[in-house]
């Protein structure tokens, strides 16, 4: 069967192009244009430009018009301020280039040209202008070059020529709604697949787009293009190990290629291979210490080296970061994630972190209004849908009751070796994670994605995220399936494994997924990390995360986000008694070594004394709190919530009944 047969539409309907009146309007300027009714079609661009002035089309076609009336220097304003607005569009540098073959000016022209050509290489006008402008210079080897890629332009069906070109000018629907009729027709066009493997990376839709690579390269295995992009999605779904088998492929081909080189350390750090991956970046800058993306390259180190505890010299490589590219947010955001720093006077005058610098200053009011510009601004981004989730919880408790289990007691492997820490994040996971990785039996991991992975599977392809086929899906799965599905998990986490008999997963979303964990793993220890609900929904909505976790940047979502949380926990103690220990973080701080003790029993494991002294391990940590758990507990940081305790009623509302709920056992 084709590979694009087997596809949904990658969870997003194409719409109708086209149909509104705006897109009728601009079909009618088209029109005019090719009917060669210039004067015309300048008129109806410039009365359609009041209604939406920052139109693409419009001013781009307004630019096209201003040219055919030979009236350069206008149609190069009008190209100015359409880069102005989209300067990602390839088609206004192609406009430019021609207006500047018109003037004669041949160096501009090229500068034009490849500025499109860079952007859309399905540009074979571009192209072509290229190789003419390159034979009347007498630079052959380019006109050579360029007269290559007009050939192979020539080559492609022109439903794949255009849907490559829209598609690299941002219209993924465009060119979905051109490529999939022609890969319906004319079946595994190994071209139009990448591309359809590349709007579904595109569109994070990554099970469809891992699919797509692996059918192109089934076919064309020498395609490097597409195994560089089948990389990508593999690293995007925290595949390392087959990630680093395909750059391993890629750099014995290019051994210097900056991206290949890049995106191979990458794969180490998601392996937890950090010291290596250091050497790996340091190597990219001393081969090119200017080169664009070096800033990246050195946040990378530091990041790398606050992983393995070297906060020095992590301190070191983020300013360095933050000088190389002086708007570097995300420098100073992580110089604040390290929660010991303390920020100058210029950085606070130069940085964007500066919800935590105020914090510093125990300026909360201004603080606190950081923190709320800093969260506005990454709500308008989000797509989050709390109702989602709490469909999702609803499902959880119908489907999965205690007769559900008791009939599948026999059910999954009988591997041991796993511990889960759910909960929320900021509710003292990593701390126990910590103390647990202290212990000589247990290896300290990091936060694994393979749970939710399964759940993508058990989902389906196209799901429906408001009648979701998971948890219903559980009902239907055989002794045999839960056997595979825990088999598989602890196959897929070896590569994290050094040889210890237990290991630790620490993705807190889990707590969604109990249920799932207990029919695949039903030896698994399970432990909930749990923290007061002020404190813990204060302390996400003051965190910027790296990815993920969504419901952290409104008081509302979080709140809900919580009841949620104590609502599916509730019920895991109700129909799987005994299966989860609870471990509170304020209980930890009060009472480090009875806590220890009580964790260890639960887990099965010898007391030792390293786990009390669990800031002397020395090992990789990968969340937001890899610094509080290098120091031992203190106190002070219980009640830091209550500096804000003026702003933060809507959240005590919000939270309502959680305040007391969550002391439940």
């Amino acid at each position: 069967m084709p590979a694009f047969c087997y596809l949904t539409l990658m969870n997003a309907t194409v719409a109708d192009l086209g149909s509104s009146p705006v897109e009728l309007e601009v079909r009618r300027v088209r029109e005019l244009l090719e009917s060669r009714r210039y004067a015309q079609a300048l008129e109806a661009g410039e009365a359609l430009a009041l209604k939406v002035p920052e139109n693409r089309d419009v001013l781009y076609l307004m630019a096209l018009s201003l040219r055919y009336l030979n009236r350069i220097p206008d149609a190069l304003a009008m190209l100015a301020r359409l880069e102005q607005h989209y300067p990602a569009f390839s088609r206004l540098y192609q406009e430019r280039g021609h207006c500047y073959v018109v003037l004669k000016d041949a160096p501009q022209a090229v500068d034009a040209f490849l500025r499109g050509v860079n952007i859309n290489p399905a540009l074979p006008a571009s192209w072509s202008m290229l190789e003419g402008l390159y034979r009347m210079t007498g630079n052959m080897e380019n006109a050579g070059m360029a007269a290559a890629h007009v050939a192979t332009l020539k080559r492609l069906p022109p439903e794949v020529l255009q849907a490559t070109s829209v598609f690299s000018d941002g219209d993924l629907a465009a060119a979905e709604l051109i490529i999939r009729p022609f890969l319906m027709k004319h079946g595994d066009h190994v071209e139009a697949m990448r591309l359809l493997g590349r709007i579904a990376l595109k569109r994070d839709v990554l099970d469809d787009a891992e699919l797509l690579f692996e059918s192109v390269l089934a076919q064309a295995p020498d395609y490097q293009a597409a195994r560089h992009e089948y990389a990508l999605v593999l690293l995007e779904r925290h595949k390392y190990l087959q990630a680093r088998r395909e750059l391993e492929k890629l750099l014995l081909l290019e051994p210097a290629n900056r991206q290949y080189r890049t995106l191979y350390a990458t794969a180490c750090v998601g392996l937890g291979e950090h010291e290596g991956a250091i050497v790996l970046y340091r190597e990219l800058l001393a081969d090119a210490p200017d080169a664009p993306g070096s800033a990246d390259l050195h946040l990378s180190v530091a990041h790398a080296l606050k992983t393995v505890g070297n906060t020095e010299a992590a301190i070191d490589a983020y300013r360095v970061a933050a000088r190389a590219r002086p708007q570097f947010g995300d420098a100073y955001w992580s110089l604040a994630n390290l929660k010991t720093y303390r920020f100058t006077e210029d950085e606070i005058t130069r940085m964007q972190a500066l919800g935590k610098a105020f914090e510093d200053r125990e300026d909360y009011a201004q603080s606190f209004r950081y923190y709320e510009r800093g969260n506005s601004l990454k709500k308008s981004e989000s797509r989050y849908r709390p109702e989602i989730l709490e469909t999702n919880t609803a499902k959880q408790r119908e489907i999965c009751t205690a007769e559900f289990f008791a009939r599948r007691a026999s059910f999954g492997a009988d591997s041991r070796d796993p511990i889960f820490i759910v909960g929320l994040p900021r509710a003292g996971s990593t701390l126990l994670e910590q103390i647990l990785a202290s212990h000589s039996r247990v290896e300290g991991t990091q936060e694994l994605g393979d749970i939710p992975r399964i759940v993508l599977d058990l989902q389906g392809r196209n799901p429906d995220l408001d009648n979701p086929r998971y948890p219903g899906a559980l009902a239907g799965l055989s002794a045999e399936d839960f056997q595979r599905l825990g088999e598989k998990y602890l196959s897929d986490t070896r590569v994290y494994r050094t040889g210890k008999p237990f290991f630790i997963d620490k993705m807190p979303n889990n707590f969604r997924h109990i249920g799932l964990i207990h029919l695949m793993l039903p030896n698994a220890k399970i432990i909930d990390a749990r923290r007061e609900p002020l404190a813990c929904c204060f302390s996400n909505l003051k965190q910027l995360f790296a990815n993920g976790q969504e419901f952290t940047y409104s008081i509302d979502d979080i709140a809900r986000y919580y009841r949620t949380y104590l609502d599916l926990m509730s019920h895991w103690d109700e129909v799987l008694p005994g299966r989860v220990l609870r471990v509170r973080h304020e209980d930890v701080v009060d009472d480090l070594e009875g806590n220890v003790r009580r964790i260890l029993d639960f887990c099965g494991l010898e007391f030792e004394p390293a786990c009390v002294e669990f800031h002397k391990t020395a090992r990789s940590v990968r969340t937001a709190s890899s610094e509080q758990v290098r120091q031992p507990i203190y106190r002070e940081g219980l009640d830091q919530w209550r500096h804000y305790e003026r702003w933060l009623v809507p959240l005590k509302d919000a939270l309502g009944d959680a305040l007391l709920r969550y002391r439940e056992v």
